[in-house]
C-alpha cells in the first residue's frame, strides 16, 4: 500500500512537471512567426523581389502542411519520440540558415533555401502535436484553459526570442538564427524526459485542484507577458540592464516548477496522513473482529450487487459500441479523418479559420516591410507587440470561452466571430495608416489571431473528439500555409512589387502608406466573411456546447449531494 501511495504522490508531480515542459517547448516553438527579425537579411544577401522575399516565407509555411505527417504518427508513436523527430529537423533547417547568413557558407540556390525554409516549419508541428495532444487528452476537463496557455506561450516565443537576441546579440540576424536552431533543440531533450500521456482527472475535486493550478499558470504568463512588454519600450538600454533582463527573463520562464513541486508536497502530506490512520486501524483491529465477520457477511450482498452493476454497464457499453459502428457518427462523437472531413461543420471552421489565421499571417510575414514602408527604421518593436498581444489574446480567449460554457453553455465559435469582426477594424485602420495606426494595428491584430488559434483547437476536439485529434488538428493547420500562400505569397507580393520601384542589384522597395493599403482592405473583407462562418457554427453547434453545458452541471449536482 505504501508503494501504491508513493507511486500516486509521484505520479501526480510527473504529470505537471511534463506540462511544464510542454509550456517550455511551446514558449521556443513559435519560431515561425519570427521571419520578419531575419527576412531583411536574406532579402539583401539573396537580391530578393518582396515577391520573391514572400514566397520564402511561403516555404517557411508550407513546412506545415507536412504536419499531416506529425498527425498521423500522433497515434502511432510516443510523445517522445514525436518531440526528437522535430527538434531535429529544427537543428537542421534554422542551423542552416545561420550558416548562409553568418556568411560561414555560400549562400545556397533559391529553391535550396526554400527547402531549408520548409524543414523549419515543419520542426514546429511535430513539437506542437506531441504538446498539445497529449496535454489536451492528460486534461481533457479544462480543454479551453490548456489550449490558452499553450497557444499563449507559442505567441510570447516571438517576443522571447526577439528581445532575449536584441538584449544580448544587439538584433544580429545570424546570432537570432543560431539562437532558432540550438534552444528549441536542447528544449525538446528535456521534455522528451519528462512529457508522457497520463489519465485525465477523474472527480470534481481533481477538476478543480486543476483549474486553481491553471489560474497560476495564467498568473506567470501574464507577468512574462508585461515584463517583455515593458521592455520592449526601453530606448537603448545598457548591456549590463540588458544581462539583468536576460536572467530574470529565465528565473520568470523557470517558475512554473513550482506547481509540480507543490502538487509532490500536497500529495505527499495527504499520503502521510492516511498512512496514520491505516496503521491506527491495525492496532484496533483485533477489537473488532467480531464486528467485521458481521461486516464480511454483510459485504457479500452488497458485493453481488456491485458486480451485477459492472456487468449491466459493461453491457450497456458494448450496445453503445455496436450501435456507433452501424451508424455514423453525430457532432460530439469521435470521428475520423474522413468522417470528419465529410461534415459540413468542418469546412465552416476550415473556411474561417482561413480568414482569421491567414490574413494575420500575413501581416507578421511582412511586419518588418510594412513598417520600413511607413517609415520606422525599427520594426522589431511591432513584432514583439504582435507577439505579447497575441498571447494575450489566446490566453484570455482559451479561459474565458471555457468558463462561459461551463456558466451557461456558450458556443466557442461565437468567440472566433468577435476576433474576426475585431481584427476586420484593425486591418482598416492599417490601411487609412494614421499617426500611430500602426502600433493599434498590431495590437488588436495580434489579440484576434491568437483569439483565433487558442479557441479553434478545443473546439476541434469538442466537435470531432480526441481519438484522432492529432490528425483533424494538422488538416485545420493546413490553413497557415494555405493562407500564407493566398495572403502573403500572392496578395501582398504582388501588390506590393505593383506599387515598388526597382533597386541597383535586382530587388526593390516602396516607401508610403499606398504601398499596403489595397491588401489591408482585402484582408478586412476576408475577415468579415469569416465572421459570417463562425456565427453560422455557432448556431450549427449550440445544441452540443448546451450537452456540454448540462453534462457538467449534472456531475457538479452529484458531486454536492455526495458531500452532503
Amino acid at each position: 500500500m505504501g508503494y501504491l501511495q508513493t507511486s500516486s504522490t509521484s505520479f501526480k508531480a510527473t504529470k505537471w512537471l511534463g506540462f511544464v515542459t510542454a509550456v517550455w517547448v511551446q514558449a521556443i516553438s513559435g519560431n515561425n512567426y519570427t521571419f520578419s527579425n531575419y527576412s531583411d537579411a536574406l532579402k539583401t544577401l539573396m537580391n530578393l523581389t518582396q515577391l520573391e522575399l514572400n514566397n520564402l516565407s511561403v516555404a517557411k509555411d508550407v513546412g506545415k502542411a507536412f504536419g499531416l505527417l506529425a498527425g498521423l504518427a500522433s497515434d502511432r508513436l510516443p510523445t517522445p519520440v514525436i518531440l526528437l523527430i522535430g527538434s531535429i529537423e529544427g537543428l537542421i533547417g534554422y542551423g542552416t540558415q545561420w550558416l548562409v547568413v553568418s556568411r560561414r557558407i555560400q549562400p545556397l540556390s533559391y529553391w535550396q533555401m526554400c527547402i531549408f525554409l520548409c524543414l523549419g516549419g515543419n520542426s514546429t508541428t511535430w513539437m506542437n502535436t506531441a504538446v498539445l495532444v497529449t496535454c489536451i487528452r492528460n486534461f481533457r476537463r479544462n480543454r479551453g484553459p490548456v489550449s490558452g496557455i499553450l497557444k499563449g506561450y507559442v505567441g510570447l516565443s516571438t517576443a522571447i526570442f526577439t528581445d532575449l537576441c536584441a538584449a544580448l546579440f544587439a538584433d544580429d540576424p545570424a546570432k537570432f538564427l543560431l539562437m532558432l536552431a540550438v534552444i528549441p533543440f536542447a528544449v525538446c531533450l528535456a521534455a522528451i524526459v519528462f512529457l508522457r500521456e497520463t489519465p485525465p482527472a477523474a472527480t470534481i475535486e481533481e477538476e478543480k485542484e486543476e483549474s486553481k493550478y491553471f489560474n497560476l499558470f495564467n498568473v506567470v504568463a501574464v507577468i512574462v507577458a508585461v515584463y517583455l512588454l515593458a521592455y520592449s519600450f526601453i530606448p537603448n538600454p545598457s548591456h549590463v540592464l540588458s544581462s539583468v533582463f536576460s536572467l530574470i527573463l529565465l528565473v520568470l520562464l523557470a517558475s512554473p516548477l513550482a506547481v509540480p513541486a507543490h502538487a509532490f508536497i500536497n500529495s505527499w502530506n495527504l499520503n502521510r496522513f492516511k498512512n496514520q490512520e491505516d496503521v491506527e486501524r491495525q492496532i484496533q483491529e483485533p477489537l473488532l473482529r467480531e464486528d467485521k465477520t458481521q461486516e464480511k457477511i454483510q459485504e457479500k450482498p452488497a458485493e453481488e450487487a456491485a458486480k451485477a452493476v459492472v456487468e449491466r454497464t459493461r453491457a450497456v457499453e458494448e450496445e453503445k459500441a455496436v450501435e456507433v459502428v452501424k451508424r455514423r457518427p453525430v457532432i460530439g462523437e469521435d470521428h475520423t479523418i474522413f468522417e470528419a472531413m465529410s461534415t459540413v461543420d468542418f469546412w465552416i471552421l476550415f473556411l474561417s479559420f482561413l480568414c482569421g489565421v491567414g490574413t494575420g499571417l500575413a501581416v507578421m510575414n511582412n511586419m518588418g516591410q510594412i513598417g520600413l514602408a511607413l517609415g520606422y527604421a525599427d520594426v522589431s518593436l511591432f513584432v514583439s507587440m504582435t507577439s505579447i498581444w497575441g498571447f494575450f489574446g489566446r490566453i484570455i480567449s482559451g479561459t474565458v470561452s471555457e468558463y462561459y460554457i461551463k456558466k451557461a453553455g456558450t458556443p466557442r465559435p461565437l468567440w472566433n466571430a468577435a476576433s474576426q469582426i475585431l481584427m476586420a477594424v484593425g486591418y482598416i485602420l492599417m490601411a487609412v495608416a494614421l499617426p500611430g495606426s500602426l502600433y493599434i494595428g498590431s495590437i488588436v491584430v495580434g489579440v484576434c489571431y491568437g483569439v483565433r488559434l487558442a479557441v479553434s483547437v478545443p473546439t476541434a476536439s469538442e466537435l470531432f473528439g480526441l481519438k484522432y485529434f492529432g490528425l483533424i488538428y494538422n488538416i485545420l493547420i493546413l490553413n497557415l500555409p494555405l493562407g500564407s500562400f493566398l495572403f502573403s505569397g500572392l496578395l501582398a507580393g504582388f501588390l506590393y512589387d505593383a506599387q515598388a520601384t526597382p533597386t541597383p542589384g535586382g530587388g526593390n522597395t516602396c516607401v508610403g502608406a499606398h504601398c499596403y493599403r489595397l491588401v489591408f482592405i482585402i484582408m478586412a473583407v476576408a475577415c468579415v466573411i469569416g465572421f459570417g462562418l463562425d456565427v453560422l457554427l455557432g448556431i450549427r453547434t449550440k445544441k452540443i456546447y448546451t450537452k456540454i453545458y448540462m453534462s457538467r452541471r449534472s456531475k457538479k449536482l452529484d458531486s454536492a449531494s455526495n458531500l452532503q
